[in-house]
């Protein structure tokens, strides 16, 4: 029997600490653009809050968008909040995005438009050793897409909460060593260069049509950078023993941080850097 896979995702958690994901999605909608008739497939929607935001536009016409995410919680989250809304437009799946490929009913070549916003870097960093799986997303992607459908994706770049980062891996390494620590980190941050190689050489039949990485400082949420941590390193933190040292090590990371990310005007800011890619299937 396959083993369970953890769901490290809580709604409320999320949105006590990571509420701006989807308020800060505004520029990556703006260029998937959609439109009253479009059929939209979402890869790693999470608590499908930007889902329903488009269901203003989908209202008007034909169209409809299905949100896929590898976390129970948060699909239950999205269900809940559509039926909340009456957003009729907008249904959700449980599906692992690296086993879209193996997801018949998403493989048909249905959909106008692919959308992802900050999921990528968690789908590409499970497989970060594996190029060959990390291109089946990009393929499934353009497999469930109509001829000349558009795929437009914000992931994490490179550079992005780079200071985090480091004080994750510091604090870990100390206590497990670095192989460990870095087997741990769940996240890849590529740059322009590696999505267009990626896309139009590794898998090939795409056009990138624009690509660009934005240094976007923002500021943490009412959870702070303890919430942050807590919620985004989780898995960092389980190659550490569990119990005080466990606690220690998260405690060195909050504190290293709530150094580093204070902002001398009130709160603290986390440093995001953006990646942004809009793709045509040929």
């Amino acid at each position: 029997m396959a083993e369970e896979k953890k769901d490290h995702w809580s709604s409320e958690a999320y949105q006590h600490s990571a509420s701006f994901v989807p308020k800060l999605a505004t520029k990556i909608v703006q260029w998937l653009d959609p439109q009253q008739d479009d059929v939209i497939l979402d890869i790693g929607c999470g608590d499908g809050v930007v889902n329903i935001q488009m269901q203003e536009i989908l209202a008007r016409g034909s169209g409809s968008i299905h949100g896929t995410d590898a976390s129970p919680a948060m699909i239950e989250a999205a269900n809940q909040a559509a039926k909340k809304a009456s957003a009729s437009k907008c249904t959700f799946e449980v599906v692992d995005a690296l086993e879209l490929a193996r997801t018949p009913h998403l493989q048909k070549g249905q959909y106008t438009k692919v959308f992802s916003n900050a999921a990528l870097h968690w789908i590409l960093g499970a497989c970060k050793a594996d190029a060959a799986r990390q291109a089946s997303v990009f393929r499934a992607a353009r497999v469930a897409l109509a001829p000349g459908g558009l795929f437009a994706f914000e992931t994490g770049g490179l550079g992005n909460v780079a200071e985090i980062r480091a004080a994750l891996l510091s604090a870990t390494a100390r206590r497990v060593g670095l192989d460990e620590a870095v087997a741990a980190d769940p996240w890849f941050f590529p740059d322009e260069a590696w999505a267009v190689r990626m896309l139009e050489e590794t898998v090939g039949g795409w056009k990138v049509e624009r690509a660009e990485r934005e240094y976007r400082p923002t500021a943490a949420d009412a959870g702070g950078v303890e919430g942050w941590v807590r919620l985004f390193g989780a898995r960092f933190f389980e190659a550490v023993p569990e119990g005080p040292e466990r606690e220690e090590c998260i405690r060195e990371v909050v504190d290293v941080l709530e150094v580093v990310c204070r902002n001398p005007s009130g709160g603290f800011h986390l440093g995001y850097v953006r990646l942004r890619v809009l793709a045509r299937k040929l």
